[in-house]
C-alpha cells in the first residue's frame, strides 16, 4: 500500500504543517503546541526533503490493463513476475534506475550515462498466456545487444518465463517476459 504513496510528499506536507503550527503557537505564546511543532515538525519535514531527493517515481503503465488480463495475470504470473510489477509500479528509495542490478548483471549498465531506461510496462495476452512487458528507451544499446542477452534475461528472471526481446522504434526495445 505505501508503495503507490510517495513519502517524500507525505513527510514534506506533514512536517510542513506541524512546523507552521509551531510557529503560530510560538507567536500565540502556546509553548505546549510550539514544542509539538518544532520538535516534530523540523525533523519530519526535513526527513521528508530527505526521501524526496531520494526518490524514484513508479513506472507508468503504457496501456490500462483489460480485465481479462487482470484474470489472467491473476491465475499465471510466478512470484518473480508479480515483485517485478509491484517493485516498478511503485515509489522507490535510495536507488538510482528502476532494475538497476539487473542492468548491471546483464552488462547493461557500464555508466549512468549510458544506461537503458525503464520507461513503461503493459501486460498482454500471448497466446492464452500471461505477459508483462517491459518498454526500455536504449539510445546506447542497439536491439542486436539485446537479443545476445535475450537467454541471460530469460535465465535471470526465473524458472517458468521466456524473455523476448523487440525493438518497437528506434531506439526502444520491449522485453516481454512470457509465463511458459
Amino acid at each position: 500500500m505505501f508503495r503507490k504513496i510517495s513519502l517524500g510528499k507525505l513527510g514534506l506536507t506533514v512536517g510542513g504543517i506541524l512546523t507552521i503550527v509551531g510557529f503560530v503557537a510560538y507567536f500565540l505564546n502556546n509553548p505546549t503546541v510550539n514544542l509539538v511543532g518544532f520538535f516534530y515538525g523540523i525533523p519530519i519535514l526535513l526527513g521528508g526533503a530527505a526521501l524526496r531527493a531520494a526518490e524514484l517515481k513508479p513506472v507508468p503503465y503504457i496501456e490500462p490493463t483489460p480485465e481479462g488480463i487482470v484474470n489472467l495475470r491473476n491465475s499465471q504470473q510466478t512470484p518473480t513476475l508479480k515483485q517485478l510489477r509491484e517493485d516498478v509500479t511503485g515509489y522507490r528509495y535510495g536507488t538510482e534506475a528502476h532494475l538497476l542490478e539487473t542492468l548491471e548483471r546483464l552488462k547493461l549498465s557500464p555508466d549512468d550515462a549510458s544506461r537503458p531506461l525503464l520507461t513503461g510496462i503493459y501486460e498482454t495476452d500471448r497466446g492464452g498466456k500471461y505477459a508483462l512487458v517491459l518498454r526500455f528507451d536504449s539510445p546506447h544499446f542497439d536491439l542486436k545487444a539485446w537479443q545476445e542477452r535475450q537467454d541471460k534475461l530469460t535465465k535471470f528472471f526465473g524458472p517458468g518465463i521466456v524473455a523476448e526481446v523487440t525493438e518497437v522504434a528506434p531506439q526502444t526495445i520491449d522485453v516481454q517476459l512470457t509465463v511458459e
